[in-house]
């Protein structure tokens, strides 16, 4: 049968199990769009408003389904715009495949209008950049890359189109399915000597991370650490990889780091890192273990080979996926459980914040949402100092999931919950965004009302970019600059995106305001008024961690 080149891709894409593409049309892939033409319900295309936004959509998406998110732009400045999301998947391990137009191959080397050379400009910010300059390679070169975005650290993988690809024929047949590629499995040595390791240690330490974990692998770990009494600490902005509600489960390395955390890795005498690479977020700048060898012993178990061993050189180093490792362990004995429970109730503790002085107040509503949302809640967040509220004061179940970004980028917030709102129609979804992270990407809800994905949004509304004026007043007192904002009316603005909204401007309003935004079958964005004179979450933060320190000192 012969074909085109866009239509061969998008019979691949169906083939790999492809769902949906994020993206903003452009006349470099206007062949692959008039292919998509007729897939709706098998691939449906989602229109978005900004390539930043689909960008982060198709992270989103990647992240939490583990199946690659596809992003569609167009050449030059529509990628560009979608380097930010790019970034935030790679920062993430979160598999993503970004397919931009780019000039024909004729006029390559030119400097023809809007070319890029998409190597160049992302050989560093992704897993693998190509272009292809044979139609009828599109099939070999989209199977490298499902493989690529998926495997070992997953990842994003950008594909240039040239346009004359995409509109010659071939008779080329498209793929058929995904290969099953297995995931590395640990040698039976590497087990033995690891188990060997932790029941020799006097204070061990599961640190844990990524989002290629199956539901088995989740009950695998879980059940291994409770079975050995061993505490887990959940890398940065992945705590909802582990149940908080185990009895082992003990926060998060993340920023604003609870002190109790930094003291478990601090004091650990062995760590047991599966699946993680050594952020500097997780690692608090480097700090926390001596680079490049460690005071603690330390066994780092990933998929990729290329992780192990990059900054910190481990006592031992196994290549080998999470499920298939703790997969592979059993549980190992030792006289742990006085660790473990120190390491527990200094968790519970650190939920309770003190209470704030702001016409909302942020630790009431988020006991509230821990009370009233359903297991299967899906949080999502971008960046700012807000993002304590979800990261830090919520309980992840083993059905809960939280999409917050890596990278620090702000504007994640709002497209992640939209793409796992397409994902998961049924789940609540609620989006935590300041009011400066909300502004980023704020015109995404028209996508939402187009594709009927309209999720929960709180804008917690303060005026400013808290984050950098805690650092500006730090830093330079009294000279405050560039980060003061003058704000739209954000209720006028979502309803006149068919959202439910309302302003809450007190504490006591906010359950009854949430109920009926849960009601609302159009979604519904809550203008949260937290007064800029508050104590900012940092400086809450700070109280909490000189209320530990000086318990720490009392006992």
């Amino acid at each position: 049968m012969i074909r085109n080149g866009g239509q061969l891709l998008v019979e691949s894409l169906i083939a790999l199990g492809a769902r949906k593409g994020f993206g903003v049309p452009g006349e470099s892939y206007l062949a692959v769009l008039d292919a998509l033409h007729d897939t709706a319900g098998k691939l449906d295309f989602v229109l978005c408003r900004n390539e930043g936004g689909a960008a982060f959509m198709a992270a989103a998406w990647g992240k939490l389904t583990g199946s690659p998110g596809l992003c569609f732009v167009t050449r030059g400045p529509g990628v560009t715009n979608a380097s930010i999301g790019i970034h935030t998947a790679m920062q993430d391990s979160a598999p993503m495949i970004v397919f931009v137009g780019q000039v024909g191959t004729d006029m390559k080397g030119r400097e023809a209008f809007q070319e890029i050379d998409y190597r160049a400009v992302f050989g560093t910010m992704a897993k693998w950049a190509v272009e292809i300059d044979d139609v009828t390679r599109i099939p070999e070169i989209l199977g490298r890359a499902w493989v690529t975005a998926t495997t070992g650290r997953p990842g994003p993988v950008v594909i240039a189109l040239p346009e004359d690809m995409l509109t010659s024929l071939t008779n080329a047949a498209p793929l058929t399915g995904p290969a099953r590629i297995a995931e590395p499995a640990p040698s039976p040595e590497a087990v033995t000597e690891a188990r060997a390791m932790l029941a020799a240690a006097q204070r061990p330490l599961i640190l844990m991370g990524g989002c290629n974990w199956t539901q088995e692998g989740q009950a695998a770990l879980q059940g291994f650490a409770e079975a050995s009494d061993i505490p887990v600490v959940a890398a940065f902005r992945y705590q909802d990889q582990f149940d908080n509600f185990s009895s082992c489960y003990a926060g998060e390395a993340g920023v604003g780091m609870p002190p109790h955390v930094r003291a478990l890795i601090v004091d650990a005498d062995l760590i047991l890192a599966i699946n993680t690479r050594f952020g500097e977020m997780t690692t608090d700048g480097y700090t926390l273990l001596n680079v490049p060898v460690p005071a603690q012993k330390l066994i780092h178990v990933h998929g990729s080979d290329r992780e192990i061993g990059k900054i910190y050189q481990p006592t031992l180093g196994i290549h080998a996926g999470p499920n298939a490792f703790v997969a592979a362990l059993s549980p190992v004995s030792g006289d742990w459980a006085a660790w473990r429970e120190s390491a527990r109730t200094a968790w519970l503790a650190s939920l309770n914040a003190p209470a704030q002085p702001s016409p909302v107040d942020m630790v009431a509503v988020t006991a509230h949402l821990r009370d009233v949302l359903p297991d299967d809640a899906i949080l999502t967040n971008g960046a700012g100092n807000f993002t304590v509220w979800p990261n830090k004061f919520f309980a992840y179940g083993p059905k809960a999931r939280l999409l917050a970004p890596q990278s620090g980028a702000m504007g994640y917030g709002l497209p992640a919950a939209i793409a796992a709102q397409l994902a998961h129609p049924d789940r609540v979804v609620v989006c935590f965004a300041g009011d400066g992270d909300f502004q980023m990407n704020c015109q995404e809800l028209g996508t939402a009302m187009q594709a009927g994905a309209q999720p929960i949004v709180l804008i917690l509304n303060n005026g400013i970019y808290g984050t950098i004026r805690a650092h500006q007043e730090r830093g330079y007192p009294g000279r405050v600059s560039g980060t003061t904002l003058q704000n739209p009316d954000f209720i006028g603005l979502a309803r006149a995106y068919g959202f439910h909204a309302e302003k809450v401007d007190s504490t006591d309003a906010f359950p009854a305001a949430f109920a009926r935004a849960m009601g609302s079958p159009t979604g519904a964005v809550l203008d949260l008024n937290i007064s800029p004179e508050a104590l900012t979450p940092r400086q809450t933060l700070t109280q909490m961690r000189e209320a530990a320190l000086a318990a720490k000192e009392t006992a």
